[in-house]
């Protein structure tokens, strides 16, 4: 009976390592990924393209509030240039240090945007003529 249990456990240690060595087989084939795709090609379709200036951020703001006045959609205008100032706080430390006339001019110009759509579609054209002289004033600043 002895070699009988003897067998028994000889047969289960080498089931035990013949196993072990198929999965170390395993373990030490290298595993290949799929290739990613660069994020570059996802196309991403937009109503209009903002104009790419040192400060993508603002410009785009200035464009998607402008776009937002000349249909006359007020409430989103205003909640498009609420985005200016959190992208403004962002960069304006750097520009009224480096560049303060830039920065006054982009300080006034914000100012009146802000008051002219407090007024809604009754100042229409002036806040489009603020939102095109940030917008110039915002790509016309040298990147810091």
């Amino acid at each position: 009976m002895a070699s009988f249990n003897q067998i028994l456990v000889l047969s289960a240690v080498t089931l035990l390592a013949l196993a072990g060595c198929d999965s170390a087989k395993e373990a030490s084939t290298p595993q290949t990924s799929p290739t990613p795709v660069p994020a570059a090609t996802a196309v991403v379709k937009t109503e209009k393209a903002a104009p790419q200036g040192n400060y993508a951020e603002l410009s785009a703001v200035v464009s998607s509030t402008k776009a937002a006045v000349q249909t006359g959609d007020f409430v989103k205008a205003k909640t498009e240039f609420d985005k200016f100032e959190n992208a403004w706080k962002k960069v304006e430390d750097g520009i009224k240090a480096k560049a303060p006339k830039s920065y006054e001019a982009v300080e006034d110009s914000a100012e009146k945007v802000t008051d002219g759509l407090k007024k809604g579609q009754s100042s229409k054209d002036k806040v489009l003529a603020q939102l095109d002289s940030l917008e110039t004033t915002v790509n016309s600043i040298p990147k810091m």
